[in-house]
């Protein structure tokens, strides 16, 4: 039997109401998402396509979307293995080309650092991330390479 989990959300170009998409220099990129129940989330392109510099863009999300999911995997099987994390950041990147028209990521790179509460905890919890990256829902939904280069120490 499968759990099926159901996502819904509405996203509105607010870019609109600077007027239409009459050439494509001066068309607003802004958007809002709305979840219910959370937060509006707004945006807009990424700046190489006009975009709001100062406003979340798609890419961005993408690879934000892939940091937290594995952060999240990994601080679960953590606790499930009495690993103590008193510590977690990533700084993640992505690559993105765009060539005929299109365009598409070609690998995003997680580079988590974590620290555990005991030095006897390190080995077990850098493993850990090979397994967190397998259980990712986000990073086992993309067709590009999805990698981590994990960095764990122990309290001092």
């Amino acid at each position: 039997m499968h759990a099926k989990h159901q996502y819904s959300l509405k996203t509105v170009w607010t870019g609109a109401s600077q007027g239409p998409t009459g050439d494509y220099e001066s068309y607003s990129r802004a958007y809002r998402v709305g979840i219910p129940g959370k937060p509006d989330l707004t945006g807009s392109a990424d700046p190489a396509f006009r975009g709001d510099p100062t406003a979340h863009n798609p890419e961005d999300l993408l690879v934000a979307a892939l940091s937290a999911c594995h952060m999240l995997s990994y601080l679960a099987l953590c606790a499930r293995s009495r690993i103590m994390v008193i510590a977690y950041e990533d700084d993640a990147s992505g690559e993105m080309v765009v060539e005929r028209g299109g365009g598409h990521f070609t690998e995003v790179v997680l580079r988590p650092r974590v620290v555990v509460a005991e030095a006897g905890m390190v080995e077990r919890a850098k493993d850990l991330h090979d397994l967190a990256h397998k259980q990712c829902f986000i990073g086992g939904s993309v067709n590009f390479p999805v990698r981590h280069e994990p960095l764990v120490t122990a309290n001092a």
